[in-house]
Protein backbone atom coordinates (compact mmCIF):
# COMPACT_ATOMS: atom_id res chain seq x y z
CA UNK A 1 0.00 0.00 0.00
CA UNK A 2 1.39 3.46 -1.16
CA UNK A 3 0.11 5.86 1.35
CA UNK A 4 0.04 10.20 1.23
CA UNK A 5 0.45 12.00 4.77
CA UNK A 6 -0.65 15.30 4.75
CA UNK A 7 0.60 17.69 7.38
CA UNK A 8 3.72 18.70 9.08
CA UNK A 9 3.81 18.83 13.19
CA UNK A 10 4.11 16.42 15.71
CA UNK A 11 1.00 14.56 15.00
CA UNK A 12 2.06 13.44 11.80
CA UNK A 13 5.57 12.55 12.74
CA UNK A 14 3.71 10.32 15.10
CA UNK A 15 1.45 8.94 12.05
CA UNK A 16 4.29 8.35 9.77
CA UNK A 17 6.16 6.60 12.63
CA UNK A 18 2.88 4.43 12.92
CA UNK A 19 2.75 3.76 9.18
CA UNK A 20 6.08 3.36 8.66
CA UNK A 21 5.89 0.34 11.16
CA UNK A 22 2.77 -1.08 9.08
CA UNK A 23 4.17 -4.35 6.98
CA UNK A 24 1.62 -3.52 4.28
CA UNK A 25 2.80 0.11 4.03
CA UNK A 26 5.40 -0.15 1.47
CA UNK A 27 5.48 3.46 0.27
CA UNK A 28 5.52 6.52 2.36
CA UNK A 29 5.24 9.86 1.28
CA UNK A 30 4.40 12.84 3.42
CA UNK A 31 3.35 16.30 2.46
CA UNK A 32 4.71 18.77 3.23
CA UNK A 33 6.53 16.50 6.17
CA UNK A 34 9.00 18.11 8.37
CA UNK A 35 13.00 17.03 9.15
CA UNK A 36 11.62 14.32 11.95
CA UNK A 37 9.21 12.77 9.17
CA UNK A 38 11.94 12.43 6.79
CA UNK A 39 13.95 9.64 8.52
CA UNK A 40 10.65 7.31 7.53
CA UNK A 41 8.78 9.50 4.22
CA UNK A 42 9.46 10.99 0.82
CA UNK A 43 8.77 14.28 1.56
CA UNK A 44 7.10 17.06 -1.17
CA UNK A 45 6.19 20.27 -1.03
CA UNK A 46 2.17 20.78 -1.32
CA UNK A 47 -0.04 23.20 -0.28
CA UNK A 48 -1.99 21.25 2.43
CA UNK A 49 -5.06 23.95 2.36
CA UNK A 50 -5.63 23.64 -1.36
CA UNK A 51 -7.48 20.62 -2.49
CA UNK A 52 -6.75 20.58 -6.48
CA UNK A 53 -3.02 20.67 -5.26
CA UNK A 54 -3.47 17.39 -2.60
CA UNK A 55 -5.63 15.55 -4.84
CA UNK A 56 -3.12 16.48 -7.83
CA UNK A 57 -0.41 15.18 -5.67
CA UNK A 58 -2.00 11.95 -4.69
CA UNK A 59 -3.15 10.89 -8.12
CA UNK A 60 0.24 12.06 -9.80
CA UNK A 61 2.32 9.80 -6.68
CA UNK A 62 -0.40 6.52 -7.63
CA UNK A 63 -0.89 6.19 -3.85
CA UNK A 64 -4.04 3.95 -2.69
CA UNK A 65 -4.61 6.04 0.81
CA UNK A 66 -3.87 9.58 1.78
CA UNK A 67 -4.32 10.56 5.37
CA UNK A 68 -5.09 13.80 6.71
CA UNK A 69 -3.48 15.22 9.64
CA UNK A 70 -4.42 18.73 10.27
CA UNK A 71 -8.13 20.45 10.88
CA UNK A 72 -7.38 23.20 8.43
CA UNK A 73 -7.34 20.93 5.48
CA UNK A 74 -10.19 18.74 6.38
CA UNK A 75 -12.40 21.98 6.45
CA UNK A 76 -10.88 23.38 3.44
CA UNK A 77 -12.58 20.15 1.89
CA UNK A 78 -9.07 18.55 0.66
CA UNK A 79 -10.89 15.33 1.86
CA UNK A 80 -13.93 15.26 -0.78
CA UNK A 81 -11.24 16.32 -3.31
CA UNK A 82 -9.09 13.38 -3.44
CA UNK A 83 -12.34 11.46 -2.90
CA UNK A 84 -13.48 12.70 -6.10
CA UNK A 85 -10.34 11.56 -7.46
CA UNK A 86 -11.25 7.79 -6.56
CA UNK A 87 -8.45 7.41 -4.11
CA UNK A 88 -9.16 6.06 -0.60
CA UNK A 89 -8.96 8.82 2.30
CA UNK A 90 -8.90 9.01 6.16
CA UNK A 91 -10.79 11.69 7.35
CA UNK A 92 -13.88 13.44 6.86
CA UNK A 93 -15.81 15.62 4.29
CA UNK A 94 -15.84 19.53 4.59
CA UNK A 95 -19.56 18.95 5.74
CA UNK A 96 -18.45 16.73 8.19
CA UNK A 97 -15.44 18.48 9.94
CA UNK A 98 -17.59 21.20 10.47
CA UNK A 99 -18.14 19.03 13.87
CA UNK A 100 -14.65 21.42 14.40
CA UNK A 101 -14.84 24.29 12.66
CA UNK A 102 -17.71 25.07 14.01
CA UNK A 103 -18.28 25.28 17.50
CA UNK A 104 -22.13 26.33 17.45
CA UNK A 105 -22.87 23.58 14.67
CA UNK A 106 -21.51 20.91 16.73
CA UNK A 107 -23.47 22.27 19.84
CA UNK A 108 -26.63 21.96 17.20
CA UNK A 109 -25.47 18.30 16.74
CA UNK A 110 -25.41 17.22 20.23
CA UNK A 111 -28.31 18.56 20.95
CA UNK A 112 -30.09 16.92 17.66
CA UNK A 113 -28.37 13.68 18.54
CA UNK A 114 -28.91 13.86 22.52
CA UNK A 115 -25.67 13.66 23.52
CA UNK A 116 -24.59 14.97 27.24
CA UNK A 117 -22.60 18.56 27.12
CA UNK A 118 -22.43 21.63 28.73
CA UNK A 119 -25.43 24.22 28.29
CA UNK A 120 -24.44 27.17 25.59
CA UNK A 121 -25.34 30.18 23.70
CA UNK A 122 -24.03 31.07 20.32
CA UNK A 123 -22.83 34.90 20.56
CA UNK A 124 -22.29 37.69 18.18
CA UNK A 125 -22.38 40.54 19.82
CA UNK A 126 -21.07 42.09 23.22
CA UNK A 127 -24.87 42.50 25.37
CA UNK A 128 -25.59 39.01 23.93
CA UNK A 129 -22.16 37.25 25.61
CA UNK A 130 -22.19 39.50 28.72
CA UNK A 131 -26.21 37.93 29.53
CA UNK A 132 -24.41 34.52 28.80
CA UNK A 133 -21.80 35.03 30.90
CA UNK A 134 -24.00 36.30 33.99
CA UNK A 135 -26.08 33.74 33.25
CA UNK A 136 -23.40 30.71 33.26
CA UNK A 137 -21.24 32.39 35.80
CA UNK A 138 -17.23 31.73 36.84
CA UNK A 139 -15.47 30.80 35.77
CA UNK A 140 -16.13 31.78 32.40
CA UNK A 141 -15.71 29.34 29.12
CA UNK A 142 -15.32 31.43 25.30
CA UNK A 143 -14.68 29.47 22.57
CA UNK A 144 -14.38 31.16 19.11
CA UNK A 145 -16.65 29.64 16.63
CA UNK A 146 -14.18 29.04 14.66
CA UNK A 147 -10.75 27.08 13.94
CA UNK A 148 -8.14 28.24 16.14
CA UNK A 149 -5.15 25.64 16.14
CA UNK A 150 -6.17 24.94 19.55
CA UNK A 151 -6.17 28.01 20.94
CA UNK A 152 -9.47 29.74 20.52
CA UNK A 153 -10.91 28.86 24.29
CA UNK A 154 -10.36 31.26 27.00
CA UNK A 155 -11.48 29.70 30.54
CA UNK A 156 -11.01 32.81 33.00
CA UNK A 157 -12.56 33.80 36.48
CA UNK A 158 -11.74 37.77 34.84
CA UNK A 159 -15.51 38.80 33.44
CA UNK A 160 -13.74 41.47 31.28
CA UNK A 161 -11.18 38.71 29.83
CA UNK A 162 -14.06 36.82 28.64
CA UNK A 163 -15.13 39.76 27.22
CA UNK A 164 -12.31 41.06 25.57
CA UNK A 165 -11.89 37.48 24.23
CA UNK A 166 -15.50 37.22 22.92
CA UNK A 167 -15.16 41.00 20.78
CA UNK A 168 -11.62 39.73 19.52
CA UNK A 169 -13.14 36.65 17.68
CA UNK A 170 -16.71 37.56 17.16
CA UNK A 171 -18.69 34.47 17.47
CA UNK A 172 -18.56 33.02 20.10
CA UNK A 173 -19.74 29.84 21.90
CA UNK A 174 -20.17 30.58 25.75
CA UNK A 175 -20.60 27.76 27.96
CA UNK A 176 -20.90 27.01 31.27
CA UNK A 177 -18.10 25.77 33.04
CA UNK A 178 -17.89 21.74 33.40
CA UNK A 179 -15.74 20.48 36.15
CA UNK A 180 -13.65 17.34 36.28
CA UNK A 181 -10.82 15.70 35.07
CA UNK A 182 -10.65 15.72 31.13
CA UNK A 183 -10.20 12.87 28.93
CA UNK A 184 -8.93 12.53 25.07
CA UNK A 185 -11.16 9.55 23.19
CA UNK A 186 -10.26 8.73 19.88
CA UNK A 187 -12.49 7.07 18.00
CA UNK A 188 -11.70 5.35 14.37
CA UNK A 189 -14.90 5.21 12.51
CA UNK A 190 -16.16 4.60 8.77
CA UNK A 191 -19.14 6.45 9.47
CA UNK A 192 -21.14 3.58 10.83
CA UNK A 193 -19.30 1.01 12.61
CA UNK A 194 -16.44 2.82 15.01
CA UNK A 195 -13.59 1.45 16.87
CA UNK A 196 -12.52 3.65 20.12
CA UNK A 197 -8.46 4.13 20.48
CA UNK A 198 -7.10 4.31 24.23
CA UNK A 199 -8.29 7.38 26.47
CA UNK A 200 -5.26 9.65 27.10
CA UNK A 201 -5.49 12.66 29.34
CA UNK A 202 -3.29 15.93 28.08
CA UNK A 203 -2.12 19.27 29.82
CA UNK A 204 -3.25 22.28 27.59
CA UNK A 205 -2.37 25.15 30.16
CA UNK A 206 1.22 26.43 29.28
CA UNK A 207 2.82 26.64 33.21
CA UNK A 208 3.20 23.54 35.82
CA UNK A 209 0.21 23.36 37.97
CA UNK A 210 -2.02 24.03 35.06
CA UNK A 211 -0.75 27.80 35.35
CA UNK A 212 -1.10 30.31 32.39
CA UNK A 213 -2.49 30.60 28.90
CA UNK A 214 -4.00 27.41 26.86
CA UNK A 215 -1.82 26.21 24.35
CA UNK A 216 -2.14 23.47 21.68
CA UNK A 217 -0.84 21.11 24.43
CA UNK A 218 2.04 20.65 26.31
CA UNK A 219 2.42 17.01 26.73
CA UNK A 220 -0.22 14.08 27.40
CA UNK A 221 0.11 10.25 28.98
CA UNK A 222 -2.58 6.90 28.33
CA UNK A 223 -3.79 5.02 29.73
CA UNK A 224 -5.88 6.23 32.20
CA UNK A 225 -5.99 4.09 35.17
CA UNK A 226 -8.41 6.49 37.20
CA UNK A 227 -10.90 6.46 34.53
CA UNK A 228 -14.18 5.49 35.93
CA UNK A 229 -15.26 1.45 34.84
CA UNK A 230 -16.97 1.40 31.62
CA UNK A 231 -16.46 4.86 31.06
CA UNK A 232 -15.34 4.38 27.03
CA UNK A 233 -18.77 2.13 26.76
CA UNK A 234 -20.59 4.61 27.72
CA UNK A 235 -19.06 7.37 25.50
CA UNK A 236 -19.37 5.11 22.39
CA UNK A 237 -23.32 4.75 23.63
CA UNK A 238 -24.25 7.79 24.47
CA UNK A 239 -22.12 10.21 22.49
CA UNK A 240 -20.43 8.18 19.47
CA UNK A 241 -23.45 6.52 18.04
CA UNK A 242 -25.62 8.88 18.22
CA UNK A 243 -23.35 11.58 16.90
CA UNK A 244 -22.85 9.20 13.69
CA UNK A 245 -26.55 8.59 13.20
CA UNK A 246 -26.92 12.60 13.65
CA UNK A 247 -24.50 13.05 10.94
CA UNK A 248 -26.11 10.55 8.92
CA UNK A 249 -29.38 11.81 8.98
CA UNK A 250 -28.33 15.27 7.63
CA UNK A 251 -26.58 13.49 4.56
CA UNK A 252 -23.04 14.03 5.69
CA UNK A 253 -21.78 11.30 7.51
CA UNK A 254 -18.66 11.50 9.56
CA UNK A 255 -15.82 9.15 8.34
CA UNK A 256 -12.29 9.30 9.75
CA UNK A 257 -11.66 10.47 13.24
CA UNK A 258 -13.63 11.75 15.82
CA UNK A 259 -12.00 13.39 18.45
CA UNK A 260 -14.16 13.31 21.52
CA UNK A 261 -13.25 15.99 24.39
CA UNK A 262 -14.78 14.97 27.60
CA UNK A 263 -15.48 16.17 31.38
CA UNK A 264 -15.93 13.59 34.04
CA UNK A 265 -17.94 15.74 36.27
CA UNK A 266 -20.70 14.78 39.21
CA UNK A 267 -23.65 14.04 35.97
CA UNK A 268 -20.65 11.27 34.57
CA UNK A 269 -18.99 12.43 31.04
CA UNK A 270 -19.99 15.34 29.39
CA UNK A 271 -18.73 16.34 25.82
CA UNK A 272 -16.17 19.70 26.09
CA UNK A 273 -15.99 19.64 22.00
CA UNK A 274 -15.08 17.34 18.91
CA UNK A 275 -12.73 17.46 17.28
CA UNK A 276 -12.37 16.34 13.08
CA UNK A 277 -8.82 14.74 13.53
CA UNK A 278 -5.64 13.11 15.89
CA UNK A 279 -5.16 15.61 18.67
CA UNK A 280 -1.66 16.67 19.15
CA UNK A 281 -0.04 15.38 21.45
CA UNK A 282 -2.42 12.68 22.21
CA UNK A 283 -2.35 10.71 19.25
CA UNK A 284 1.91 10.69 20.06
CA UNK A 285 1.14 8.65 23.12
CA UNK A 286 -2.00 6.33 22.15
CA UNK A 287 0.12 5.47 18.77
CA UNK A 288 2.99 4.41 20.68
CA UNK A 289 0.93 1.69 22.32
CA UNK A 290 -1.02 0.72 19.63
CA UNK A 291 0.20 -2.68 18.35
CA UNK A 292 -2.64 -3.55 15.65
CA UNK A 293 -0.73 -2.02 11.55
CA UNK A 294 -2.19 1.47 11.37
CA UNK A 295 -2.25 1.66 7.60
CA UNK A 296 -4.82 -1.35 7.62
CA UNK A 297 -6.45 0.45 10.65
CA UNK A 298 -7.01 3.59 8.70
CA UNK A 299 -7.57 2.26 5.64
CA UNK A 300 -10.35 -0.14 6.06
CA UNK A 301 -12.09 3.39 7.21
CA UNK A 302 -11.66 4.98 4.40
CA UNK A 303 -13.01 2.50 2.32
CA UNK A 304 -15.95 1.49 4.68
CA UNK A 305 -14.43 -1.80 5.73
CA UNK A 306 -13.76 -0.84 9.58
CA UNK A 307 -16.69 -3.88 10.51
CA UNK A 308 -14.78 -6.62 9.39
CA UNK A 309 -11.37 -5.26 11.06
CA UNK A 310 -9.49 -7.27 13.50
CA UNK A 311 -10.14 -6.13 17.58
CA UNK A 312 -7.32 -3.80 18.25
CA UNK A 313 -4.47 -4.94 20.05
CA UNK A 314 -2.42 -2.79 22.89
CA UNK A 315 1.09 -3.21 24.22
CA UNK A 316 1.14 -3.50 27.36
CA UNK A 317 2.75 -0.64 30.05
CA UNK A 318 1.72 3.21 29.53
CA UNK A 319 3.04 6.24 27.23
CA UNK A 320 3.95 9.82 28.14
CA UNK A 321 4.90 12.98 26.12
CA UNK A 322 6.71 16.05 26.94
CA UNK A 323 6.18 19.23 25.12
CA UNK A 324 9.18 21.76 24.53
CA UNK A 325 8.03 24.90 23.21
CA UNK A 326 10.01 27.94 21.72
CA UNK A 327 10.72 31.18 24.25
CA UNK A 328 7.70 32.92 24.68
CA UNK A 329 5.24 30.30 23.38
CA UNK A 330 1.85 30.49 23.62
CA UNK A 331 2.62 33.98 22.05
CA UNK A 332 4.41 34.31 18.59
CA UNK A 333 7.43 32.08 19.46
CA UNK A 334 11.01 32.83 18.62
CA UNK A 335 12.32 30.77 15.73
CA UNK A 336 15.25 30.24 14.29
CA UNK A 337 17.26 28.44 17.06
CA UNK A 338 20.14 25.43 16.60
CA UNK A 339 18.40 22.17 17.67
CA UNK A 340 21.01 19.94 19.17
CA UNK A 341 20.12 16.78 20.79
CA UNK A 342 17.26 16.13 18.87
CA UNK A 343 18.40 12.76 16.48
CA UNK A 344 17.47 10.09 19.04
CA UNK A 345 13.99 7.34 19.15
CA UNK A 346 11.29 8.72 20.46
CA UNK A 347 12.01 12.73 19.94
CA UNK A 348 9.14 13.93 17.81
CA UNK A 349 9.17 16.89 15.64
CA UNK A 350 6.67 19.43 15.66
CA UNK A 351 7.77 22.26 14.43
CA UNK A 352 11.35 22.18 13.50
CA UNK A 353 13.20 23.17 9.67
CA UNK A 354 16.54 22.36 8.15
CA UNK A 355 19.10 25.41 7.42
CA UNK A 356 19.54 25.59 3.76
CA UNK A 357 23.37 26.12 4.66
CA UNK A 358 24.68 23.58 6.64
CA UNK A 359 21.95 21.11 7.59
CA UNK A 360 21.43 22.88 10.89
CA UNK A 361 18.36 21.72 12.58
CA UNK A 362 16.36 24.60 13.77
CA UNK A 363 13.17 25.69 15.84
CA UNK A 364 10.23 26.64 13.29
CA UNK A 365 7.11 26.70 15.40
CA UNK A 366 5.73 27.29 19.07
CA UNK A 367 5.80 23.23 19.87
CA UNK A 368 8.99 22.62 18.39
CA UNK A 369 9.48 18.81 19.96
CA UNK A 370 8.55 16.72 22.15
CA UNK A 371 10.04 13.36 23.93
CA UNK A 372 7.56 10.61 24.18
CA UNK A 373 8.41 7.37 25.65
CA UNK A 374 7.12 4.26 26.90
CA UNK A 375 7.69 2.04 29.97
CA UNK A 376 6.17 -0.82 32.08
CA UNK A 377 4.38 1.87 34.28
CA UNK A 378 3.30 5.48 34.03
CA UNK A 379 6.52 6.48 36.18
CA UNK A 380 9.12 4.96 34.06
CA UNK A 381 7.19 6.21 31.12
CA UNK A 382 6.84 9.48 32.07
CA UNK A 383 10.93 9.41 33.54
CA UNK A 384 12.24 8.14 30.12
CA UNK A 385 10.14 11.20 28.24
CA UNK A 386 11.52 13.63 30.66
CA UNK A 387 14.89 11.84 30.04
CA UNK A 388 14.53 12.60 25.87
CA UNK A 389 13.25 16.20 26.75
CA UNK A 390 16.27 17.17 29.01
CA UNK A 391 18.71 15.90 26.53
CA UNK A 392 17.49 18.25 24.06
CA UNK A 393 19.25 21.91 23.91
CA UNK A 394 17.32 24.34 22.01
CA UNK A 395 18.22 28.23 24.16
CA UNK A 396 15.18 29.72 25.35
CA UNK A 397 12.57 26.80 25.20
CA UNK A 398 10.39 25.55 28.01
CA UNK A 399 8.17 22.25 29.11
CA UNK A 400 6.48 21.65 31.50
CA UNK A 401 7.59 19.45 34.59
CA UNK A 402 4.41 17.66 36.12
CA UNK A 403 3.24 16.07 32.90
CA UNK A 404 1.43 12.68 34.62
CA UNK A 405 2.54 13.45 38.00
CA UNK A 406 -0.97 13.55 39.55
CA UNK A 407 -1.55 10.28 38.00
CA UNK A 408 1.47 8.38 38.61
CA UNK A 409 1.11 9.55 42.52
CA UNK A 410 -2.74 8.40 42.19
CA UNK A 411 -4.03 11.91 43.02
CA UNK A 412 -6.46 12.15 39.98
CA UNK A 413 -9.89 12.85 41.91
CA UNK A 414 -13.07 12.23 39.99
CA UNK A 415 -15.82 14.38 41.22
CA UNK A 416 -18.33 12.41 43.97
Amino acid sequence: MRVLLVGSGGREHALALGLAADPSVERLIAAPGNPGIAGVAELRQVDTADPAAVSGLAVEEGVDLVVIGPEAPLVAGVADAVRATGVACFGPSAEAARLEGSKAFAKDVMTAAGVPTARAYTCTDEAGTARALDEFGAPYVVKNDGLAAGKGVVVTDDRAAALAHAAECGRVVVEEYLAGPEVSLFVVTDGEAAVPLLPAQDFKRVGDGDTGPNTGGMGAYAPLAWAPPGLVDQVMREVVYPTLAEMRHRGTPFAGLLYVGLAITTAGPRVIEFNARFGDPETQVVLALLESPLGGLLHAAATGTLAAHPPLRWRDGAAVTVVLAAANYPGPPRTGDVITGAERPGVIHAGTARRAADGALLSAGGRVLCGTATGPDLAAARDAAYALVDGVDLPGSHHRRDIADAAVRGAVTLPA
